[in-house]
């Protein structure tokens, strides 16, 4: 075998292992696509993504897919998402509107329910990504460093409406910690590295890309795109990164162990 179908069959063995990972993130975007094109006239859009997301959960659970503990991270993500969600989407704030809301009977305020699991998803990508890609990460901050930045991140995206917006100086903080920091994954023979900011940056990007597929679905829309559709400021790739520190954070509950100093 030559050095380049090594290569190659490396490339694939990472796409399967990261497709693997992102189940729950590819079947959401498919029950959007799908409700866009054909949805039901006895069922809200929005009750319909929300028991699909909870069937796919059970059969998860049920096929031991996910176990307990990643269900309760699942969960936990869900929670905080929820009260983000009803925060950002109050019209006293307006960041964003689910246009269908006031149809759907699994809703909260201006919130359908199903929109934790969309946090979630980066949640269970995160999580399957330790298991489908053997991730471990060296040279890792003091742990206390992470959920600092966690609950920094959090508050800020409620206390910027309000007070000075201090993502700059969390990107920064991001920056210092992580530097150094390497991901070390195996999907084939060898294990390879990465720079941990990079995996979280290539991340929010592929999100972001989610996200326009989501509003181009009509799930949610932000305020400059409720009289015609354009794509999502790439601005939201650094609230994405931010994010994703979060749900790391989250998932190391689990994970601890995989995390060298």
């Amino acid at each position: 075998m030559s050095k380049w179908q090594a290569r190659f069959i490396e490339l694939w063995y990472f796409f399967i292992a990261n497709l693997r990972a992102s189940y729950f993130s590819a079947f959401l975007l498919s029950v959007f696509l799908v409700t866009e094109v054909f949805s039901p006239a006895f069922i809200s859009r929005y009750d319909l993504i929300f028991l699909s997301a909870v069937a796919y959960q059970v059969c998860a659970l049920a096929l031991r897919y996910e176990k307990p503990r990643e269900f309760f991270v699942i969960l936990l993500f869900h929670l905080l998402a929820t009260g983000m969600e009803l925060f950002k989407t109050h019209p006293a704030i307006g960041s964003w509107t689910y246009p269908g809301v006031g149809g759907a009977v699994f809703a909260f305020g201006t919130v359908p329910l199903f929109t934790g699991f969309l946090y979630s998803a980066i949640g269970s990508y995160i999580s399957r990504a330790f298991i489908f890609l053997n991730l471990t990460y060296e040279r890792f901050p003091a742990y206390y460093h992470l959920w600092i930045l966690a609950i920094l991140i959090y508050l800020n995206f409620f206390s910027h409406h309000f007070f000075y917006d201090i993502r700059y100086f969390l990107f920064v903080y991001v920056f210092i910690i992580f530097v150094r920091t390497r991901v070390r994954f195996r999907v084939y023979r060898k294990e390879r590295t990465m720079p941990f900011l990079l995996t979280a940056f290539l991340t929010a990007f592929f999100v972001w890309i989610a996200e326009n597929i989501s509003t181009f679905t009509n799930i949610w829309l932000y305020p400059n795109q409720l009289e015609s559709w354009h794509f999502v400021s790439f601005d939201k790739v650094g609230s994405w990164f931010l994010l994703l520190v979060l749900s790391f954070a989250l998932v190391s509950i689990i994970y601890r162990d995989k995390l060298r100093r």
